[in-house]
């Protein structure tokens, strides 16, 4: 009797042997080139000029966030003028943040569905989608990684004021993450997924302002909780799901990349997401607790 392995069980079969298969932790040299090889071949002179003003770009833009938001605080919350020093320093450091976030997620959504340039069916299918970048898309990231310099700059500075251990922790692995990509060209498609969960950053900013301004029994309060829970959860758990999968699926070309870069796709990402499942974990719990009390508001009047 004849029986044929289904196509989608053998596809599955091949990723787990792949994985499961001793070499899946030993990268010889006829499996991926060298770092500093790769590196060198796309950090060209052009490159690096274009990577460092970008940088210093990133840090331009923070600066005048930062100001900006200074300028503008006093006009829309009178109480501004009054906070103790610490809080206007930190009220005006989330400005930046919220703008770095909506030109991140703006940036990372456009090259992940609007542009062709990771698209399987369109592009030329002798790049490897692992390896295409794009100097746009450099820009995009080393401005990134200007913001993340300029904050954790400040967080180190002010520490512990604008944030713990697990801030300094998170900014530096995207840095690392980001400036491989940025290096070495490759795996930029994974570094856009990551950047793309910024998007939730405004809600837990706009969270904090209306908590200062006194609102946390507002209707803006709740709403803006509700959609921060969804945001989080969409953004930092369930596209870390579609992440894994697609790594999963495509780890023939994952297996390709640099070792340096192979084995911190192995780990960093799962890092971040082991960071915003507790994140997440305290967001809900947040979100019960706000919600409960509201419910109670409402009984009472």
């Amino acid at each position: 009797m004849s029986y044929k392995t289904p196509r989608v069980s053998f596809h599955l079969n091949r990723h787990l042997l792949q994985i499961t298969n001793p070499i899946f932790f030993k990268k010889s040299s006829m499996e991926a080139r060298t770092g500093f090889s790769i590196i060198a071949e796309h950090a060209t002179p052009s490159n690096q000029i274009l990577w460092l003003s970008s940088i210093f770009g990133g840090f331009v833009m923070c600066k005048f966030a930062y100001e900006l938001t200074g300028i503008i605080s006093p006009l829309m919350f009178k109480g501004f003028i009054k906070l103790e020093n610490s809080k206007k320093l930190e009220w005006k450091n989330r400005g930046f943040s919220t703008f770095h976030a909506i030109f991140a997620a703006i940036g990372a959504l456009y090259f992940l569905v609007f542009s062709d340039l990771f698209d399987e069916n369109t592009q030329n299918q002798q790049v490897l989608l692992i390896n295409r970048s794009s100097a746009s898309l450099d820009t995009l990231l080393a401005m990134s990684i200007g913001y993340f310099l300029s904050d954790l700059a400040m967080i180190i500075w002010t520490y512990p004021t604008l944030g713990g251990f697990e801030y300094i922790l998170h900014h530096g692995l995207s840095m690392l993450a980001m400036g491989q990509a940025l290096l070495s060209g490759q795996v930029q498609f994974y570094i856009l997924i990551v950047l793309f969960t910024e998007i939730t950053t405004p809600f837990v900013n706009l969270r904090w302002y209306l908590d200062i301004a006194g609102k946390k029994n507002s209707t803006l309060y709740v709403l803006n909780g509700v959609a921060m829970f969804a945001g989080w959860l969409v953004a930092r758990v369930i596209l870390f799901v579609y992440f894994f999968y697609h790594m999963f699926t495509h780890f023939d070309q994952v297996n390709q990349v640099y070792p340096m870069g192979y084995y911190s796709l192995l780990t960093i990402p799962p890092a971040l997401a082991a960071m915003n499942l507790i994140w997440f974990r305290k967001i809900a719990k947040g979100l019960i607790k706000t919600l409960t009390k509201s419910k109670g508001h409402s009984h009472s009047s």
